[in-house]
């Protein structure tokens, strides 16, 4: 078994032992669950309350994370190309390791905002009960669209355009 096979069903393990009323789903047309997490580069924290009157995508990922990995360079585009039209994109790097979340970053050149889940408490309150994970939250703090697992670039592209 590869080691990225093993630590996916370690993952999948780790998930599975968590009660279920302790992961929340959000659901569209609901306030996005508030957070708090460093920034993997700066250390600095990052609140959803700062990002209040923004558009927000947040991608759950890990670097383990087979779909993660291909839906990377995608992701990296539309990030730039909504830029500036006031979309925060934010990566939540899922129980991944530090040293593996920096080599991901490096390796598809992601140069958006990026928060490290250690502990997976995010995690819970935004169902990542698997990964990826994608929340789309409109300028009010309202979730427009939730996603658990892979999306298409178009699909993305779609879901952005509803909350810009």
């Amino acid at each position: 078994m590869s080691a990225r096979a093993l630590q996916a069903a370690l993952f999948v393990i780790v998930a599975a032992s968590v009660p279920v009323a302790a992961l929340a789903v959000p659901r569209a047309g609901e306030a996005a669950p508030g957070f708090a997490l460093k920034r993997v580069d700066t250390n600095a924290v990052q609140t959803l309350a700062a990002l209040k009157g923004k558009p927000v995508y947040l991608v759950f990922f890990a670097s383990w994370c087979g779909p993660c990995n291909d839906e990377a360079p995608s992701i990296v585009k539309l990030a730039a190309k909504y830029r500036p039209r006031g979309l925060v994109t934010l990566g939540v790097s899922e129980l991944d390791q530090h040293p593996k979340t920096l080599e991901f970053l490096k390796k598809y050149g992601i140069r958006y905002e990026v928060v490290v889940d250690d502990d997976g408490t995010m995690g819970k309150y935004y169902g990542a009960l698997g990964l990826p994970v994608h929340v789309f939250i409109d300028r009010k703090g309202t979730v427009s669209t939730y996603r658990l697992g892979e999306m298409s670039p178009g699909e993305i592209d779609d879901a952005i355009k509803k909350i810009i």
